[in-house]
C-alpha cells in the first residue's frame, strides 16, 4: 500500500496566529480544539498543520502553495489577502493579464496567487 499526504506542516513562531491567517485566506475554520497559545493549529479541510517551533525562518521556502481564486479575480484576491496581512513579495502579473503575484504570510512564508479559472478561460 502506498502512502498519502496527511498534512503539509508549516513550522512557525505562533501556530494559532498563523493558522488563523490561513483560515481566513482559505475561508476554512481552524479545528474546534485549537486555541490561542496552543503549540499546533490545524485547518483540517486543507490539510495544513501549523506547529510552533523556536527557530526563525531564515531562507526562501523550498515548498509553497499556489492559490487559484474560485469566485473572484486574481487581482481581487491579491487585494483581499493584502488586507488580511499578507505582503507583496514579487509582482509577476503581466499587462496582458497573465502571470501571478508572489505574496508572503505574516511570518514571511511565500505563496503565489494565480489567475482564476474564468480568467484562464477554463
Amino acid at each position: 500500500m502506498s502512502s498519502k499526504i496527511r498534512h503539509v506542516t508549516v513550522d512557525c513562531a505562533d501556530a494559532y496566529a498563523l493558522g488563523s491567517f490561513w483560515s481566513k485566506v482559505l475561508e476554512q475554520p481552524l479545528h474546534e480544539d485549537d486555541h490561542p497559545g496552543d503549540p499546533m493549529a490545524l485547518i483540517e479541510g486543507a490539510g495544513l498543520l501549523f506547529v510552533t517551533v523556536p527557530d526563525a525562518k531564515t531562507v526562501k521556502n523550498r515548498v509553497h502553495v499556489d492559490l487559484q481564486p474560485q469566485d473572484r479575480s486574481r487581482d481581487e484576491e491579491v487585494a483581499r489577502l493584502l488586507a488580511l496581512g499578507a505582503t507583496l513579495v514579487d509582482d509577476r502579473r503581466n499587462d496582458d493579464g497573465t502571470g501571478w503575484a508572489v505574496l508572503a504570510d505574516p511570518e514571511g512564508n511565500e505563496f503565489c496567487v494565480e489567475r482564476s479559472a474564468a480568467e484562464r478561460g477554463e
